[in-house]
């Protein structure tokens, strides 16, 4: 009896959360929907300027403020390998955009603590250049 009143009020305590993370989720639902419109392919591809130091770290930066699922971030990439942007750009956004989340910070701090959303969001950002620069050396693509 007491392990079904335990599953109870965990239910309850999950319903109360997921209720208190709805204005949460709508409003990173409206941000989402606003970036996507106001930065489109041609903004990105007019970002970079083939500079091998400073790509990697505008694209971090895109990737960072950008949200969106890897299967899309694959043909956006080619997308932006047709307008002549540079490969450790694309990288570096492409990991940058699945792996750092600014927009949705806000949510998984208030899931994880804010100190362990920084520290995961900081590193995934510094590793987002450092993977985009080791795949294009190792793969002799500069």
């Amino acid at each position: 009896m007491k392990r079904e009143m335990s599953f109870k009020q965990a239910l309850a305590g999950s319903g109360r959360n997921l209720l208190r993370m709805i204005p949460l989720l709508f409003g990173i639902l409206l941000l989402v929907s606003l970036l996507s419109q106001l930065l489109t392919k041609s903004f990105y591809a007019n970002l970079f300027r083939d500079n091998l130091f400073i790509d990697p770290l505008i694209g971090s930066i895109a990737g960072s403020i950008s949200v969106g699922a890897p299967a899309i971030s694959y043909v956006f990439g080619g997308e932006m390998i047709a307008q002549g942007v540079s490969l450790i750009a694309i990288t570096s956004f492409i990991v940058a955009w699945v792996s750092v989340g600014v927009i949705t910070f806000p949510l998984e701090a208030s899931f994880f603590g804010k100190r362990l959303a920084l520290i995961r969001n900081i590193l995934s950002f510094i590793f987002s250049i450092i993977v985009a620069i080791t795949t294009v050396l190792i793969f002799n693509l500069i």
